[in-house]
This record gives structure tokens, C-alpha cells and sequence, in this order.
């Protein structure tokens, strides 16, 4: 998300107790929801689609112009690991220094856990 969010890794992320549910993402979303899509092919708004985002090369979408920052960042990372989606999503600043996202984060790992659910749900375009 270019107005995605940020956070640190949470323990046993991946394991089915925090494995997440993503119709509560879906309602974590609603953070995002104001400059990301998750509708395969909808570009027209602030941020980047994050239709299809764990797995995909970071800064990647060609019809976007990404900061320095999510560039510096693809540098780094390469792809949206759900590990990196966390940590992104609870501190995208410390992640991403500089980033011109102008989200705070999602403190709460449980909401971050529900959020990676649902975008694990989207499927890739």
C-alpha cells in the first residue's frame, strides 16, 4: 500500500492461531481503503492496487509512481512477505523511512494478523 500501514513481526505469524480472519480484515481495510483497492484493475485512486500483494515484487505496478522510499524499499525486500505486510502495516515510517504514505500504522497485532487475512484472500489479477 502506498497508504498501506506498518508494524513488527508477531509471533507465529502464519500459524493457524494467528493466521487472522479476513472478514475482520475487511474491516481493518476500512484504514485503507480511502487510497488502496483491492478490485483487480482499479488504479484511479492515491495509492497503489493491493489486489493480490503477498507474494508480488514491492513498487511493482506499472501504472504507479512510487516514492523513493517504496523504491528504496523494493531495493531491499524485493516482494510483500506477510512478515514485511506486518512490520509495514504497524510502522510504515520505520519501514519505509521517508515514505509519502500518510498513515500512522495499526498498533494492534490481532488487527494486523485480520488485515493480512484478507489481503491473503484477494486473488492475484
Amino acid at each position: 500500500m502506498a497508504v498501506l500501514v506498518a508494524c513488527t513481526v508477531f509471533p507465529g505469524a502464519g500459524s493457524p492461531a494467528n493466521a487472522g480472519d479476513p472478514a475482520q480484515g475487511e474491516r481493518v481495510f476500512q484504514y485503507c481503503y480511502s487510497c488502496h483497492s483491492v478490485m483487480p484493475g482499479e488504479t484511479n485512486l492515491q495509492g497503489p492496487n493491493l489486489a493480490g500483494i503477498i507474494g508480488r515484487p514491492i513498487a511493482a505496478q506499472n501504472d504507479f509512481a512510487y516514492s523513493p522510499a517504496m523504491r528504496d524499499l523494493a531495493a531491499r525486500e524485493r516482494v510483500w512477505s506477510e512478515s514485511l505486510l506486518d512490520r509495514f502495516t504497524a510502522q510504515p515510517e520505520a519501514v519505509a523511512p521517508m515514505t509519502s504514505m500518510q498513515f500512522h500504522g495499526v498498533d494492534d497485532p490481532a488487527e494486523r494478523a485480520d488485515l493480512i487475512a484478507y489481503l491473503r484472500a484477494i486473488p492475484r489479477p
